[in-house]
């Protein structure tokens, strides 16, 4: 599940850090998701993830977009099927996790500008067909 967070119009992306133990992205930019632990809900397990990497919290909205993507971790070869989630915060004040180093909140039409990893392009572009 990933998290298209927004404040006042602009969309957080965060940066993963070199020291990300899954990391396969390290010096690109990304938005806050994760995985979904057996048994938890989730809405819950985006909120805590969401909580974890940036310490906001958030009103959850509706799916607006679901890709998928195979990478390799650590040698192994993965298969991620995301759905994305527009939610809302009310303040831009982000506490990072160890997993990443910097955090931008961007104008989600300059998306092109950033680093970002491929699989947020397809995202990005629905976020803005969605808002037209």
């Amino acid at each position: 599940m990933k998290a298209f967070i927004t404040f006042n119009g602009k969309v957080l992306i965060l940066r993963e850090s070199k020291k990300y133990e899954e990391g396969t992205n390290a010096a690109r930019y990304d938005i806050v998701g994760g995985r979904i632990p057996p048994g938890e809900r989730f809405d819950e397990s985006l909120r805590r993830e969401i909580r974890e990497e940036t310490g906001l919290e958030v009103t959850l909205g509706q799916p607006f977009h679901v890709d998928e993507w195979r990478p390799v971790v650590k040698g192994e070869p993965w298969q991620v099927v995301a759905t994305f989630f527009v939610c809302e915060t009310s303040t831009d004040a982000v506490t990072l996790s160890q997993d990443h180093d910097d955090a931008q909140w961007i104008d989600p039409k300059d998306f092109q500008k950033y680093n970002l990893i491929p699989n947020l392009i397809p995202a990005f572009e629905a976020f803005l067909k969605r808002n037209k």
